[in-house]
């Protein structure tokens, strides 16, 4: 029986990239950015189980690409919602119904157009998570000067202590469903919010530099870039 699960959080449009299709099923390498990071997982030593939130909409279109590019990687596709905190829950709502959750068991959650993420940091978190630090996050420490403020009144800070958030987010299965029973708050951007509100503290792991997110035209065009170099 696996303990150790990952929730890929695919039901985005991507409308920031532009186009029709959601980014997560743009070509990287020649291949839909989605499959890579499926593969990651999969080519991991933890091998977590993965549940691919999907839209409605474009369910029956993964299946017919899985098939026209004979991608086989064991997952299991649940609906996602009208948000990213939606559809996390969905996915842990289906990990609940389909599983048997454990006092040890894990879960990931993972932004599916984060496809540069290494098989060794995924291992690196389900390995640094545990009952006594049950919120693992990976980060890297801002290169860049850093302002907090608006375009009018700003103050610098100190970058030292600014951490650029990445995924997959690692948590004990416990806490992080008891954080995603909470009602939904704007400022929750990502998992690591969600479950500060009960008041626990998030563990920042080193995280890695090419394990950047594709949100933009010319993210795309970096990844390529770092494709080939890795």
């Amino acid at each position: 029986m696996s303990t150790h699960f990952v929730i890929i959080v695919a039901a985005g449009t991507g409308s920031r990239i532009g186009g029709n299709l959601p980014k997560q099923f743009l070509l990287l390498q020649e291949k839909p950015i989605l499959m890579h990071t499926l593969e990651k997982f999969a080519n991991s030593n933890c091998k977590p189980q993965i549940i691919l939130v999907l839209s409605e909409q474009m369910i029956d279109y993964w299946k017919e690409i899985c098939q026209n590019y004979q991608f086989n990687i064991p997952h299991h596709i649940t609906l996602g919602g009208n948000s990213r905190f939606q559809s996390v829950k969905n996915g842990i709502e289906f990990i609940r119904k389909s599983q048997t959750l454990t006092a040890d068991s894990k879960i990931a959650v993972h932004d599916a157009a984060r496809p540069l993420v290494s098989s060794a940091l995924i291992d690196n978190l389900f390995l640094t998570c545990h009952k006594n630090r049950p919120a693992v996050i990976p980060a890297v420490q801002s290169t860049n000067s850093v302002r907090l403020g608006n375009q009018e009144n700003s103050h610098a800070v100190d970058r030292q202590t600014v951490w650029l958030v990445q995924t997959p987010q690692l948590f004990m299965a416990d806490l992080l469903v008891e954080a995603y029973e909470q009602p939904e708050e704007d400022y929750f951007t990502d998992d690591a919010s969600v479950v500060e509100k009960l008041s626990n503290n998030n563990y920042l792991l080193p995280g890695e530099h090419q394990n950047l997110k594709i949100t933009f035209e010319e993210d795309l065009a970096i990844a390529q870039l770092l494709f080939n170099k890795i």
